[in-house]
This record gives C-alpha cells, sequence and structure tokens, in this order.
C-alpha cells in the first residue's frame, strides 16, 4: 500500500519559542481512520482535544517533528527567507518517513511553486500537493497540524519550566508575551535570550527602547 502523509508547522510567526513540524504518515488503508477522528485545522480546536487527537493519531500513524529553536531561526535567517526555512523543515520531515505521496500547507503566495521548490530539496521523490489551508481539506494534514501545535504547546511548557516564568503564546499580540520580552530583553539574561527571535520586528524594537 502507498504511503501517504501530510506535512503543516506551527510556530511561524511568534517572536518567542521554536516553529514546530511535523510530518505524519499513513498506509493509504487507515486514511478512512484519519477521518473518522473528525480533524481539523489545529488552531480551530480547544487544547485538550489536540492533545487527545494527537494521541489517538501518534497510535495509527508514523510521525516525525523537527524543532528549529528561536536562536537557530535567527542564525538562519542572515543567510535566507523564514520561506526558506520552513521549506528545508519539510523537506527534512519528509525525507524522514519517505512518503509515496505528500499533502502539504502551502506558506508561499504561490502554492505551485511552494510544492516545486520542496521538490528540489527533497531526497526522496514523492508525489506532492502542495495547496493553501490544505491542513482544512485533507485530514492527513489536519493531523500533522495537531501534531505540531501539540509539540509548540509542549516546548512552550519546557521554555516555562526551564526559566521560571510565564512567556505566554509567544506572539507579539499577547500581552504576557510582551511582559515577557520587556523584563527578559532588559535583564539580558543568557537562557530566556535564547528562547526569543531577536530578529523579529518586536525584539529589535524593545531592545532599541531598553538599550539605545
Amino acid at each position: 500500500m502507498r504511503l501517504i502523509a501530510g506535512v503543516d508547522e506551527a510556530g511561524k510567526g511568534p517572536v518567542v519559542g521554536p516553529m514546530c513540524v511535523a510530518c505524519v504518515a499513513v498506509e493509504e488503508g487507515i486514511l478512512p481512520k484519519l477521518e473518522e477522528l473528525g480533524l481539523r485545522d489545529s488552531k480551530r480546536i480547544s487544547r485538550q482535544r489536540r492533545e487527545k487527537l494527537a494521541l489517538e493519531i501518534r497510535a495509527i500513524s508514523s510521525w516525525y517533528i523537527l524543532r528549529v529553536e528561536a536562536y537557530q531561526i535567527d542564525e538562519l535567517r542572515k543567510v535566507m527567507t523564514m520561506n526558506d526555512i520552513v521549506l528545508r523543515a519539510h523537506a527534512k520531515v519528509i525525507d524522514e518517513l519517505a512518503p509515496d505521496v505528500v499533502f502539504v500547507d502551502a506558506s508561499d503566495v504561490d502554492a505551485g511553486r511552494f510544492g516545486r521548490r520542496l521538490a528540489e530539496l527533497l531526497e526522496c521523490r514523492p508525489r506532492i500537493i502542495s495547496e493553501h489551508r490544505a491542513d482544512a481539506k485533507y485530514p492527513i494534514v489536519s493531523a500533522a497540524s495537531i501534531i505540531a501545535k501539540v509539540a509548540r504547546d509542549e516546548a512552550l511548557q519546557d521554555i516555562e519550566r526551564s526559566i521560571g516564568r510565564v512567556v505566554g503564546s509567544g506572539y507579539p499580540s499577547d500581552q504576557r508575551t510582551r511582559a515577557f520580552l520587556e523584563e527578559a530583553l532588559q535583564a539580558q539574561n543568557e537562557e530566556e535570550m535564547r528562547v526569543i527571535r531577536h530578529s523579529w520586528k518586536t525584539a529589535e524594537e524593545i531592545t532599541r527602547r531598553l538599550h539605545p
């Protein structure tokens, strides 16, 4: 049976924490079981529901998660765009599972171009279906979306336990995240600084104000 995979990311845009990219793969005959779970985009379901679904997805699939840490994103952005980073992360997780067909949620405005560029980076040679909002169209991509989001949630929990401070969702619009950024960028603690994406405009503006 053909191996069918889906890929999605969580955490491309936040100023704090890693981006998590997940690939979930199942044999073609297992796809109906995914559909029975009633999967949809991970951002539209509760955290408790995501965590329950993640356990069920992992039980019937092969999966691989790549975490790209904040400090790694800052280093990579010196030589490439964020879309390039996303593409390379997609290629890494796909090559780990080597599916026959892979559905991806395109992060490029041109979904076809995203698929073509991804194909150039892969060592394996699956058929690629690259579409916008694929996480809402295909259960296999919804599964990857859920696995990626749960991994991102766990990463933020790990950060908060490690530094002993609330970081919130990691998005600039979150007041808890902004409060963390203000305190961390003022104190310049090395452990806290590593979880911040300093190349983000929000972090740059706060740093300029605190350390003119």
